[in-house]
């Protein structure tokens, strides 16, 4: 289970290597985007140019699927290598949930190389709640969990899988959850096509819950996704009515930009440009919400709702409809905040005995 960002410090990947070395794969299992990082939206199966060897999409695959496609490689261990960016609807973490309860079914070996969460080991934001899983979020989480791969594979294993797989973490060295990405010697490789930075990562947690907003961009479409928000509707009013808010290690800049594609291609949209000037007290779930708080009060804001008889896209991201339901009757973003604390205690706790790396004083 692999795709490009399974490099080492030279950024060789992971699978030639082994390859190279002799040693027997059955086939390699690509999440979304492919394993090569090819597809701009989806999976990819074929044959790799490089090794010779079988890709099998994984994307969003069922479980019966899951098992036949370990069966058709002759699979005896599964081995994870993908760096996760630590938000709850990223969708590589519900790839490996996915694939440990098949390979648990199958009886087989299931080891993940862990990699640093380059957004530290913080847990923030709402929880989950079981009428909203979808392929964004399919188990009981917060938004931003605050693990590696590794820590979650455990939590996985012990409090979500039917059966638990017979699980190995080879963990990283030196890494605490005080560490983000810049702190670390591991190389970035954007894992995926609007991932560009460890900068986009630190915001991605809060800002992508403008993916359920239909009237503003979420800067897909420039070279600065999820970290330029705007529309254009908005201009520097709504930057100033968000950064009153108490936002700490948050700057927040007027800006302008014109997407190439995605919502607005081709139009000027105004809004503001997130930057974070300190990550160890930045919390880009409670920027995200007071951007929401603000944009709820312009004319012309809308949720996104194109999935009939599904939930409004934002409740599936926020893991509820609590949240939106809250700004739509103009709640204070304490409030909005303050709601999900006892979730975010109480994961808090839960997670404990599967982390594998300190935690502030712990």
């Amino acid at each position: 289970m692999s795709n490009l960002t399974a490099v080492d410090r030279e950024y060789r990947h992971l699978v030639d290597l082994m390859h190279g070395a002799g040693v027997r794969i059955g086939g390699i299992f690509g999440p979304e985007h492919g394993f090569r990082g090819s597809q701009r939206v989806g999976g990819y199966s074929g044959v790799d140019a490089r090794t010779g060897l079988t890709v099998y999409d994984a994307y969003r695959v069922t479980h019966d699927r899951w098992v036949a496609l370990l069966r058709e490689a002759g699979v005896r261990t599964v081995v994870f290598d993908i760096q996760d960016v630590g938000a709850r609807f990223y969708t590589y973490i519900w790839t490996l949930h996915d694939s440990m309860a098949a390979a648990a079914s199958l009886k087989l070996r299931y080891v993940v190389l862990d990699r640093p969460n380059p957004i530290g080991g913080r847990a923030l934001g709402p929880m989950l709640k079981p009428a909203f899983t979808s392929g964004v979020g399919l188990k009981e989480i917060v938004q931003q969990h605050g693990m590696t791969v590794g820590e979650l594979a455990r939590f996985f294993n012990s409090e979500f899988l039917p059966a638990p797989v017979d699980l190995r973490i080879v963990e990283c060295q030196g890494w605490h959850g005080s560490l983000f990405a810049a702190g670390t010697d591991v190389p970035w490789v954007m894992p995926s096509p609007n991932m560009p930075t460890p900068d986009t990562a630190l915001v991605y947690p809060g800002t992508c819950l403008f993916e359920g907003v239909a009237s503003i961009s979420e800067g897909r479409g420039t070279t600065r996704p999820f970290e330029l928000i705007g529309s254009p509707d908005l201009d520097h009013r709504w930057r100033d009515a968000v950064a009153a808010h108490d936002l700490p290690g948050t700057a927040l800049r007027e800006a302008y930009f014109v997407p190439v594609a995605g919502k607005f291609a081709d139009r000027l949209c105004g809004g503001l440009e997130v930057r974070v000037t300190d990550p160890a007290v930045f919390d880009p779930i409670r920027a995200a919400v007071a951007m929401l708080i603000e944009a709820r009060k312009r004319p012309g804001f809308a949720w996104r709702d194109d999935n009939p008889g599904r939930p409004p896209f934002a409740d599936l991201l926020f893991g509820s409809d609590s949240p939106r339901t809250m700004i739509d009757a103009g709640a204070s973003l304490a409030e909005v905040v303050s709601s999900w604390q006892d979730d975010l205690s109480a994961f808090d706790r839960r997670r404990k005995p599967y982390l594998l790396y300190p935690r502030g004083g712990s």
